[in-house]
């Protein structure tokens, strides 16, 4: 849409208007960077083992021996099982004789079920998460990855159905409905009785996640102008989502039970609806609708934000009939249909994928890793912030297909030398 920036030159690349712009959609990106990645928290499964009853009459020395020890597959050590105990009515039946464990008796020939009475689980790290309150381990382990999935489900159905709504209904309302739908569910989140409704519920945050920050990308992109677009696209919105996954570990550490962490986390989300009144629409979009005295009075606003006199006219009528005669109805077919763009979209597509799937496997493994879980989120957000400057970096100065292959080959040698390093420095 080359005869927009050429009519829209005179607002200059840097007025107030885009300050404004660039900064308050930036901000509406923060939310983005804590309800992708707050599960970390939320779904992780510290230390548990099998419930022995408190009415069960055993000495102190039974009870430390009802839990059979096995081989840590990580350090090699032994370890109280998870998932089984020394059947009770035996270890009663040798406690009441007198027989004193690993003395008297030899465990190993004790027969072991499961755990019938329920888990206790460790809270040095964590009051409670989803998997203590609704025991989603041994049997149940299975729904711990797959709550996360469900989330990237929802991901998916947004990254097709938010860029129809916004080219039906305008890039600014998707934007808001999108952020609210975010915030209203996670709150909503805070009350589920079970796991089905949590993950129901988590479906539709990952929707309004996603849907949130490509109405705001795109948004952005086409209201500033071709050098702040750069910026804006590369380091910009990148840098506020990272921003948003370093404040997440900083509120987990201080609230460690699931239903507060999420009720602090949506607390952000409202501070964001007066921004109705000062981010507005797309007046590319607007052209794109025929709603051309829409976009001429938001162009008009933005030079007298900049301090600038636009013109008598800004767009031409021939500009307008134009506009009118090429605005049709597009889909995503359309990156299909010539063998040209046909590549082009089936590379990204496939490049995009391998980075997301990359992205959020060392993302959503802090918890598991050595060390603090809290720090180890953190730092994970941290390097993300030279990451992103650096990105910017190459885009100012590189080509495309260098940045973009020079970047993949990078963090390809890097995973491989994930293979190296001693499993004790990875897992707890």
């Amino acid at each position: 849409m080359t005869d927009y920036e050429v009519a829209t030159a005179f607002l200059g690349e840097w007025g107030h208007f885009q300050q404004q712009v660039f900064f308050l959609l930036c901000l509406t990106v923060i939310p983005n960077g804590f309800s992708g990645m707050f599960i970390v928290f939320v779904a992780d499964t510290p230390p548990h083992r099998c419930v022995i009853p408190a009415n069960v009459n055993l000495t102190a020395a039974w009870r430390n021996h009802s839990i059979p020890l096995e081989l840590d597959s990580n350090s090699g050590a032994l370890v109280p099982s998870k998932c089984s105990r020394y059947r009770l009515g035996d270890v009663l039946s040798l406690s009441d004789r007198g027989f004193l464990p690993g003395v008297d008796v030899n465990m190993s020939n004790v027969p072991t079920e499961s755990c019938l009475d329920g888990w206790e689980y460790d809270q040095s790290v964590y009051i409670s998460t989803i998997i203590t309150e609704w025991d989603l381990v041994c049997d149940d382990r299975w729904k711990n990855p797959l709550t996360s999935s469900i989330f990237f489900c929802g991901v998916l159905t947004g990254s097709f159905v938010s860029g129809q709504l916004s080219d039906r209904f305008g890039r600014k309302i998707v934007l808001f409905v999108t952020m609210a739908i975010q915030t209203v569910f996670t709150f909503i989140m805070v009350f589920a009785p079970s796991w089905p409704v949590f993950c129901a519920l988590f479906f539709i945050v990952g929707m309004g996640q996603i849907s949130n920050y490509v109405a705001a990308f795109v948004l952005g992109t086409e209201i500033l102008s071709p050098k702040v677009r750069t910026i804006y696209s590369t380091a910009g919105v990148s840098l506020f989502f990272a921003a948003g996954y370093m404040f997440l570990p900083l509120l987990a550490y201080f609230l460690r039970d699931w239903r507060m962490l999420l009720l602090g986390l949506t607390l952000p989300g409202f501070l964001y609806v007066p921004l109705w009144w000062f981010i507005p629409e797309s007046p590319r979009w607007l052209l794109s609708r025929g709603r051309v005295e829409e976009a001429e009075a938001i162009v008009r606003d933005a030079a007298k934000k900049n301090k600038i006199k636009p013109p008598p006219v800004i767009f031409s009528p021939l500009q307008k009939e134009l506009q009118c005669e090429t605005s049709k109805a597009l889909n995503i077919c359309d990156l299909l249909r010539s063998p040209n763009i046909r590549w082009i979209s089936l590379t990204l597509w496939l490049v995009w994928n391998t980075l997301t799937i990359a992205y959020f496997a060392l993302s959503l493994n802090t918890a598991n890793l050595h060390g603090n879980a809290y720090f180890n989120c953190f730092v994970s957000a941290l390097v993300e912030i030279p990451a992103y400057t650096l990105s910017w970096v190459m885009f100012r100065w590189w080509s495309r297909r260098l940045s973009l292959s020079s970047t993949l080959f990078m963090g390809g040698v890097f995973l491989l030398f994930v293979q190296l390093m001693p499993t004790w420095f990875i897992s707890p």
